[in-house]
């Protein structure tokens, strides 16, 4: 028995070698970059704190009010993806790239370091992102802790850690490009609505975000799909392109789920909030009113605060 666990023990650590053996050497300074084991560890702990240490430390204490820290949070990440976007294009998908099939360049140019440089940005990006469900723990935000939330949050920088390893640039970082760019408007609503009441007048394209997202993911996929018509493509790695094309989809599908729940059928809210007029859902305490195409975002009683995550629009954060 031992033996047999040895042996399959000597077998996992082979296949870990080649794998790892297989990376760009041109990322192996980058941090986080020499092994996927700190980055697994980190989400670990991501997972472990979300889901049981952060929940059990502040059952008995009041939320935090982080008004000023979501702010900054939110508005440096807007910042980051723009420069995030530009590098991305000024490495490529502006200045030499197709489109279509277009190879990861392995040279050690300026412009295939550039790529390779904002690839692994946008890869760290998916780290600091996690403040995201970290802001909701302490904020005692519960409700948006979905799985939804969780596994986009934790499966994204796992697996762009291997993406970004094997093939940091080519037709396979165009997600990674329009990823970057839903992010630069998502933060920018939520730094705007982390800021409070008196910037509510600016939101009235909240509504839009979640059909924003949709059309990322439509997008994606569209884009992935042009591989399978090719009569050939010397980009290094399909595997890269089936995984996107498949993630595409996957979230395409989620999202929808969110978007019929939360909009046509409106059980992402509480019970408490709804009321039927003439078939029509109006949400109470102005969280969220509809009736046909007009939703108001200002509060009933003036109290209400939208804050990053704090309205049901956070369920389905990022993507």
């Amino acid at each position: 028995m031992f033996q047999g666990i040895r042996e399959l023990g000597s077998h996992a650590m082979d296949i870990y070698d080649y794998l790892v053996a297989g990376t760009d050497p041109r990322l192996k300074d980058y941090p986080l970059m020499q092994s996927p084991i700190p980055m697994s560890i980190i989400l670990l702990c991501y997972l472990l704190f979300v889901l049981y240490i952060g929940p059990r430390i502040m059952a008995n204490r009041k939320p935090f009010q982080l008004k000023e820290a979501m702010i900054v949070y939110n508005f440096t990440l807007v910042a980051l993806s723009v420069y995030i976007v530009y590098e991305f294009l000024m490495s490529g998908w502006a200045t030499t790239y197709t489109w279509r099939c277009d190879a990861i360049d392995t040279s050690e140019s300026p412009q295939a370091l550039r790529m390779v440089q904002v690839a692994w940005l946008f890869w760290f990006s998916k780290i600091v992102e996690l403040m995201d469900t970290i802001f909701f723990v302490l904020r005692k935000k519960h409700g948006q802790i979905t799985f939804l939330h969780i596994f986009h949050h934790s499966f994204m920088p796992w697996t762009w850690w291997w993406g970004v390893s094997y093939a940091p640039g080519g037709m396979g970082s165009f997600h990674a490009m329009v990823n970057s760019t839903v992010h630069v408007i998502m933060y920018f609503y939520y730094g705007l609505a982390a800021a409070g009441p008196r910037f509510q007048k600016f939101l009235w394209w909240k509504k839009y975000m979640t059909a924003i997202q949709l059309t990322q993911f439509v997008l994606v996929s569209l884009h992935a799909t042009q591989y399978y018509f090719m009569d050939s493509c010397d980009y290094q790695f399909p595997m890269i392109l089936h995984l996107i094309w498949m993630y595409g989809t996957f979230f395409f599908v989620l999202f929808s789920n969110f978007w019929i729940q939360a909009y046509v059928k409106g059980k992402r809210l509480p019970k408490h909030d709804i009321k039927q007029q003439n078939g029509t859902a109006v949400y109470a305490n102005g969280k969220h009113q509809e009736n046909g195409n007009s939703i108001n975002h200002g509060a009933t009683n003036g109290s209400t605060r939208h804050e990053n995550g704090s309205s049901h629009m956070g369920k389905m954060k990022k993507a």
